[in-house]
């Protein structure tokens, strides 16, 4: 599933285990989504939206979804 999780993550200067401890995940699992092939559960996607404060629909792509 295409998303911009490494952008927004760059954009605010988090490392990806940084990003994975404020989530309460792995590291490996950032690695994954940042890479498309990880779509993660409504509950993650909510929390990633709102560390970001902004919407799910603008951190993932619904139409890439396979």
């Amino acid at each position: 599933m295409k998303n911009r999780i490494k952008l927004l993550r760059v954009e605010r200067d988090l490392s990806q285990a940084q990003l994975a401890d404020e989530l309460g995940i792995a590291r490996q699992t950032v690695v994954a989504l940042e890479a498309g092939k990880y779509a993660p559960s409504l509950p993650l996607a909510f929390k990633i939206s709102r560390l970001f404060n902004t919407t799910v629909e603008d951190v993932f792509d619904a139409d890439s979804i396979e």
